[in-house]
C-alpha cells in the first residue's frame, strides 16, 4: 500500500505548479487527484508558504489514508545551491541530447531558492533528496525523456502548448492545436496504462480552449507523468543521471 506525489514545479512564484496523487491500495496503482496548481489541490488559496510541503503531504495522505513513499519534481533539485549547470544536467543531456530531450540550464535565480525551498520543505519531513549515492523519498525527474522510454519514440514529443508555432511552423494556428491535441491524447493514453484513471481525469480541452486553460492542461499532464516516474522509482526501474549532489531518474524502457 503506497502513494506516490507528482510536482511539475514552475521555476517562478507567479506560475503555477501542476500536482498528481496516485496510490496503490494493494489491487494495482490509480490516480486520485490531479491539479493544476497547488492552491486547487490543497483547496485553499496559495502564494508562497513555508509549510508548503508539509501541507501537499497531509493533504495527500487525507485523500488516500497512506504517507506518501515518494515525492517526484519536475525541477532541478540539489544538495548544493544552484548555481549553473549540474553534473546531472550534462549527464542526462549526453544521453537523451541527441533525442532533443536535454535539460534547461538552472541558475541561482530561477529556480534557484524556489528549488531550495522545496529540497529543504521536505527534507525537514524526512523527505531527502534521493541522488545516485543516497536513499532518500524526493527524486527529481524530467517528463521529456520518461515519455521517450514510456512511449518507445525516437525523440522528444513536441506537446508544449506555448512551442506549437516552433514545432509546426508552416501549418495554420487551427492545425497545430489540432496536431497538439493528437499528441496529447496518445501521450494520456500511454500514462493511463500505467496510472488508471488518468484518461478519465484528463480529456481533452473543448475545442477553442486557448491560453492559460491549455497551460493548465499541459501542466497537469505533467504532473501525472511526474507520479508515473514517481512509481517507477518505487519500485527500481529507473536509471539515475547525476553524482551525489543531485540526481535525475529516468525510468527504463
Amino acid at each position: 500500500m503506497s502513494a506516490v506525489l507528482g510536482i511539475d514545479a514552475a521555476w517562478t512564484r507567479t506560475n503555477p505548479s501542476g500536482v498528481a496523487l496516485a496510490a496503490d491500495a494493494g489491487s494495482g496503482w490509480h490516480l486520485v487527484s490531479i491539479a493544476a496548481s497547488y492552491a486547487e489541490f490543497l483547496g485553499e488559496p496559495y502564494s508562497t508558504d513555508p509549510h508548503l510541503a508539509e501541507k501537499l503531504l497531509l493533504k495527500a495522505k487525507e485523500l488516500t489514508g497512506q504517507e506518501v513513499a515518494i515525492v517526484a519534481v519536475d525541477m532541478p533539485l540539489s544538495h548544493q545551491p544552484i548555481a549553473a549547470r549540474r553534473a546531472s544536467d550534462d549527464a542526462l543531456s549526453k544521453a537523451y541530447g541527441a533525442r532533443h530531450a536535454g535539460t534547461h540550464t538552472a541558475s541561482a535565480i530561477r529556480p534557484g531558492p524556489i528549488s531550495a525551498e522545496l529540497t529543504q520543505g521536505f527534507a525537514r519531513l524526512g523527505y531527502g533528496l534521493m541522488t545516485r549515492y543516497s536513499d532518500g523519498k524526493l527524486a527529481e525527474v524530467y517528463p521529456h525523456p520518461a515519455l521517450i522510454e514510456y512511449m518507445k519514440a525516437d525523440r522528444r514529443l513536441p506537446y508544449k502548448y506555448g512551442k506549437i508555432g516552433k514545432y509546426w511552423p508552416d501549418d495554420t494556428p487551427v492545425a497545430r492545436i489540432g496536431k497538439l491535441r493528437s499528441i496529447w491524447q496518445q501521450i494520456v493514453t500511454a500514462v493511463d496504462t500505467r496510472l488508471p484513471g488518468t484518461a478519465e481525469a484528463l480529456p481533452l480541452p473543448p475545442e477553442g480552449t486557448k491560453g492559460k486553460a491549455m497551460k493548465a492542461y499541459e501542466d497537469m499532464l505533467d504532473a501525472a507523468i511526474c507520479a508515473c516516474i514517481g512509481i517507477s522509482v518505487l519500485i527500481g526501474d529507473v536509471q539515475g543521471f547525476g553524482d551525489e549532489v543531485s540526481t535525475i531518474w529516468v525510468p527504463r524502457r
